[in-house]
């Protein structure tokens, strides 16, 4: 009897906390210290308590998400993890995306936010060379500053979930038909009327992206009432989703053109400007690929193809894991396979 009466204390509680409550789990950031202020550039050092060991490390987010995509909760934290293997993690922040950003480009991650964020922490660690890990669009920031600057102290670049060909992202089929005959006015009069992608349009495509997760997720609730762990990890998500700032104008519209339709990314030059060009195959430092078949927005084939571009690298390794586009990086089964590899790869 005592155990059933707790079954529904529980039970209770947990449907509170989802529903009207503050949640069963509130975020709790792994701590950190800005060590540089500036708008769209601010340089987090993620806090250790002993020395660390080998090369620092610099996480680069992608647009339209905010940095807790490495450090989601407790035990799907790449974050947590870097410092359980000896690192010293850094981040790069943006910030939010505003109406007033909607001129930013490629260039100013590539050529300004990256290379500086992997200065400053080269010169934080005596000039010690930089291991750079990016997810997503943040894969391709890290990989095209690496190309693009052979004077940065990069060690490394680590590059999640980042789709070099776009002929085998079955996502990008319908772009790729219908933009040449279009032009990309569609996503030109579009992403001018708004300033760019806004937040909410990014939040809505991320959630249609995973419909089925949020088609059952009542059902999900009534399953795991009594399951904080599993709520918690539900909530994680919506709580990553909701804070999702947007993407500005012209970069969007960089990659819609360069990426996508003209798939830049694999004939191995990328014009971001009319006199500006980045060739991947300037890349010389080491390079893991981490991909997944499960991956809706960079299906395995088209990160793995990244192998045949980046022909000037040191090292090139492609390690396949399991998960979403997201849950690679954050799902509690990636210690065991993405993280297990990033660690071996940095050494």
């Amino acid at each position: 009897m005592s155990t059933l009466l707790e079954n529904l204390d529980s039970a209770a509680r947990n449907a509170w906390a989802v529903t009207f409550g503050d949640g069963v789990e509130p975020y709790q950031p792994t701590p950190s210290t800005v060590v540089h202020a500036a708008p769209h550039e601010t340089l987090r050092r993620y806090d250790r308590t002993t020395a660390a060991t080998g090369n620092p490390v610099l996480l680069v987010p992608p647009l339209a998400v905010v940095i807790s995509c490495y450090d989601l909760r407790p035990s799907q934290s790449v974050v947590e993890f870097l410092l359980e293997i000896g690192k010293q993690p850094y981040v790069v922040d943006y910030g939010d995306i505003t109406w007033a950003d909607r001129n930013m480009g490629l260039e100013d991650w590539t050529h300004r936010i990256v290379p500086d964020a992997v200065r400053r922490v080269s010169e934080a660690h005596g000039g010690a060379p930089v291991d750079l890990i990016g997810w997503s669009f943040g894969g391709m920031f890290s990989v095209l500053t690496a190309a693009a600057h052979a004077d940065l102290p990069i060690a490394s670049v680590t590059a999640v979930g980042v789709p070099f060909d776009q002929t085998k992202n079955p996502g990008t089929a319908l772009p790729r038909l219908v933009g040449p005959i279009t032009g990309g006015r569609e996503v030109a009069y579009s992403t001018w009327l708004f300033g760019g992608i806004p937040k909410q349009f990014v939040r809505a495509g991320f959630r249609i992206q995973a419909l089925e997760r949020e088609i059952t997720r009542p059902l999900f609730i009534g399953r795991n009432i009594l399951d904080s762990e599993a709520l918690a990890r539900m909530e994680s998500v919506d709580r990553f989703m909701a804070r999702m700032p947007g993407y500005p104008g012209r970069f969007y519209r960089q990659v819609y053109r360069r990426l996508i339709l003209r798939n830049e990314l694999f004939t191995g030059t990328v014009h971001i400007r009319s006199d500006l060009a980045v060739e991947l195959a300037k890349l010389t430092c080491r390079v893991l690929l981490i991909g997944s078949k499960s991956d809706l927005l960079a299906p395995a084939a088209s990160v793995e193809a990244g192998g045949q571009v980046l022909t000037g690298a040191s090292e090139v390794r492609y390690e396949q894991v399991r998960g979403s586009h997201l849950g690679m990086l954050t799902a509690p089964e990636a210690r065991g396979s993405a993280w297990k590899s990033i660690a071996e790869f940095l050494g």
